[in-house]
């Protein structure tokens, strides 16, 4: 160990003598209302989903501890199968992908654009994002119904659309409402990319799509990153915009996890097998964050 590393660690070890153990009981009042408020009901929560526990019925009260009889049916339910599945590929096309390419596109417009260009456009997509859900659904059933604006459009007047391809539709809608997120997240980033850099790259002769690719892209990474991981987690969970359109229909085509949940919950009352769901959806909310947080600690 050289001398000059050795004041350092005398330092610390004086912080730690003169640290005071005690005062940690200050934090009692924080700890308590934290592991109440959340550790304690989601310790729960996750005993719950390996219970029979019901809505109503036998096992409303007198429920018991069932191991892993609830994961052993979710293996063999294909219904949970086809939810899983269409979930990722809603979360692919309306948010991942949809949502993030959108949303770039919108806030290099909003940057580059004139201020007659610019307000509108920011004015028609945040006041879409800013509509209570149940709105936004109720305009997309409409909009995509026979005889609708979407069929007459097409000229294909006789053609419900929401039934023809409802997860199309379903992931289109989701991604008009909540792209505005996106855009603002983005529009903040590129304050940070330094004009100096693209006037550089301009002069030597590159061009909008290569000083997007090699400037612009590379400096927004981390916005990037962050921007995938918020929106995935908020699209997870969506729930009212679905349930509003087609409630999982037809048959099971927008059936995503948290629909199903709510049906097996509250319609056919098994709240143990739903809360099990509920904790795949978690571990799939998890898994996606990991992956987002192991791209952002990647060298630009």
């Amino acid at each position: 160990m050289s001398v000059v590393d050795q004041p350092v660690d005398l330092g610390r070890r004086q912080d730690r003598r003169t640290f005071r153990w005690a005062s940690l009981a200050l934090l009692t009042p924080s700890w308590a209302l934290l592991g109440f408020l959340f550790l304690f009901p989601i310790g729960y929560a996750v005993y719950l989903g390996f219970t029979n526990l019901e809505l109503v019925g036998l096992h409303s009260q007198a429920y018991s501890y069932t191991g892993l009889a609830n994961l052993k049916r979710m293996y063999h339910d294909t219904v949970f199968w086809h939810s899983a599945r269409i979930t990722v590929v809603f979360l692919l096309a309306s948010a991942i992908v949809g949502q993030t390419v959108v949303g770039m596109a919108l806030a290099l417009l909003m940057r580059r654009s004139l201020a007659g260009i610019r307000i509108p456009v920011g004015v028609l997509v945040i006041g879409a994002w800013v509509l209570p859900e149940i709105t936004a659904a109720l305009i997309w059933y409409a909009f995509s119904q026979a005889h609708g604006t979407l069929a007459t459009v097409l000229g294909r007047p006789s053609t419900n659309f929401l039934v023809a391809h409802p997860l199309l539709i379903v992931s289109i809608a989701n991604l008009w409402r909540n792209v505005a997120f996106s855009m603002l997240v983005f529009s903040a980033g590129l304050r940070t990319v330094p004009n100096e850099l693209l006037e550089a790259a301009e002069l030597e002769g590159a061009s909008a799509a290569r000083r997007l690719r090699s400037v612009t892209l590379p400096i927004l990474r981390p916005t990037i990153v962050t921007n995938l991981l918020l929106v995935t987690l908020l699209n997870l969970s969506e729930f009212t915009l679905i349930y509003a359109m087609t409630q999982g229909g037809p048959g099971t085509a927008t059936m995503t996890l948290p629909l199903y949940i709510y049906q097996q919950a509250f319609t056919y009352f098994q709240l143990g097998y739903g809360t099990a769901i509920a904790l795949v959806l978690v571990l799939i909310g998890a898994a996606f964050s990991l992956l987002f947080v192991r791209g952002a600690r990647a060298r630009i």
